[in-house]
């Protein structure tokens, strides 16, 4: 009953956010994005099932794929990161109601073991099971097989959920899953029994024919996982509600260096210690890297995402920028009053955002140099997407300044309230990912590898030079805007 008016108003408070009119096209693409990848993963599912049933013809097709559920469960985890946010709760409104927060909690943890993301991976499946598995065990073996399988993604949904909350807090905590994966391939690739593999293909199997041993062990495991995450976002609930912070006295960087460059490195000075001390960003900043950083490893040691090199690329070097971007001047939203008191404030403050972000291109340069070692990526196009980041893209990402006008909390991660895209951030952020990847991807089979990053390197260089001119027409249109965005910070705060 009250995981139900919970639900209610949660539905409730998105329709009376002050975003909802203008987010309904983004929900038309986010639904339009399920139903491509929904699509592809079936066009997959199919491809597997005729692909492995020619190569091995000495073996079931479903006990191939059973034996590397482990690398489903690994791509599961890593694709979650750019793609599944943490889930929030407003707990406050009910602190003065006889509610135990640890029933707001079970909610919030329900809500996730029910995502939609946890289906997605069933395209895929359903359509492998119904080639291979229907001919043995009839429609019983497929129906059963897809559960036992999206119980395993909820499983890997929890096992997701802890390891990003643990990292929100601390980085040091990426290392977790790090030594975990790390485990499973050592022993995967050491040992010759290959236990890992025939675990799976067993489970799978039992998945399959119904056995309650197999569904039980899933549920243990699923519950088990849950009890921790309820353990952990418990302590982090009690300390953002009642704002326990750290009292230990700690180095504060001031950044004196750039007290040179005047107003804009005052803002320069006010956006670093924005990114490096609030709980939010810096979430948002080591998801990034930590992405890059697998990606860079992955790419330089192995051929799996050979095939993807451009979007590996273009992603390592537009995320940075782009996770902070895209809801440019929401952070700011909080303090906004404050900045609107002082003339020509706010074009020195996005002037000292485009030095940071363009200077923070650096991080997957240096982080990218094992690919450039290794001869899996071309420097001069390392260079050419440098530029493109910081020309047109930017470019792009800055016009949001005029028209997003929700504030975005600085430190709430749990407790704060369920965030809205708007519709346009979602397009932007879909097609600047897709249009440089594009780009980056066919232009080398056109004029050749060279030439091409050479075009690229000058379009970008031109968007560069000039970002002096459509910066000061951000902060024109910005300022016969500023009345509607004050009222929308404000409004949402």
């Amino acid at each position: 009953m009250l995981f139900n008016e919970l639900r209610r108003h949660g539905k409730l408070a998105a329709k009376r956010h002050p975003m909802y009119e203008k987010n309904k096209i983004g929900k038309y693409i986010m639904y339009a994005s399920f139903i491509f990848w929904g699509a592809y993963f079936i066009f997959i599912g199919i491809g597997l099932a005729k692909a492995i049933s020619t190569e091995v013809p000495n073996m079931e097709a479903y006990h191939i794929l059973n034996s590397g559920l482990i690398f489903a469960l690994a791509l599961d985890f890593v694709i979650r990161f750019p793609f599944q946010k943490t889930p929030t709760q407003e707990v406050k409104p009910y602190l003065l109601l006889p509610v135990k927060r640890s029933r707001i909690l079970d909610f919030l943890l329900l809500r996730h073991g029910l995502s939609s993301f946890n289906l997605i991976w069933l395209f895929l499946f359903v359509p492998f099971a119904a080639l291979t598995v229907f001919p043995f065990y009839g429609i019983s073996g497929v129906l059963t097989y897809s559960i036992g399988i999206w119980l395993l993604m909820v499983f890997n949904g929890y096992w997701y959920l802890l390891c990003r909350t643990l990292i929100n807090e601390h980085i040091w905590w990426v290392l977790l899953p790090i030594v975990i994966y790390s485990g499973i391939a050592i022993a995967i690739f050491i040992p010759k029994t290959g236990f890992i593999s025939d675990f799976f293909m067993n489970l799978g199997e039992g998945y399959i024919e119904g056995n309650l041993l197999a569904y039980l062990g899933t549920l243990a495991a699923t519950v088990l996982i849950w009890c921790i995450n309820r353990k952990v976002m418990t302590g982090l609930i009690y300390n953002e509600i009642n704002k326990v912070e750290d009292t230990k006295v700690k180095t504060v960087s001031e950044y004196r260096f750039l007290e040179r460059y005047g107003e804009v490195g005052e803002y320069m000075c006010l956006e670093l210690k924005m990114l490096l001390r609030n709980k939010r960003c810096k979430a948002s900043l080591r998801s990034v890297a930590m992405l890059v950083i697998i990606f860079s490893i992955i790419l330089s040691f192995s051929s799996t995402y050979d095939h993807m090199k451009s979007f590996v690329l273009v992603y390592s070097f537009l995320g940075f920028g782009m996770v902070i971007l895209i809801q440019l001047m929401g952070f700011e939203g909080n303090y906004i009053d404050g900045l609107m008191t002082r003339k020509e404030s706010i074009k020195s403050l996005l002037t000292a955002k485009y030095y940071i972000y363009s200077l923070a291109e650096i991080i997957p340069l240096i982080l990218l140099i094992p690919a450039f070692v290794m001869g899996k990526a071309s420097l001069l196009g390392a260079v050419a997407l440098i530029f493109l980041t910081t020309g047109p893209v930017y470019c792009i990402l800055f016009q949001l300044a005029v028209y997003n006008h929700k504030t975005v909390p600085l430190n709430e991660s749990i407790t704060g309230k369920q965030s809205m895209n708007t519709g346009m951030q979602m397009l932007i952020s879909f097609g600047l990912f897709i249009v440089p990847t594009t780009l980056y991807g066919t232009l080398p089979m056109l004029l050749g590898q060279t030439w091409a990053y050479i075009v690229i390197l000058i379009i970008g260089l031109g968007f560069t030079l000039t970002s002096p001119m459509w910066i000061n027409n951000v902060y024109v249109r910005f300022m016969q805007r500023r009345y509607e965005n004050m009222e929308g910070f404000r409004d949402s705060k």
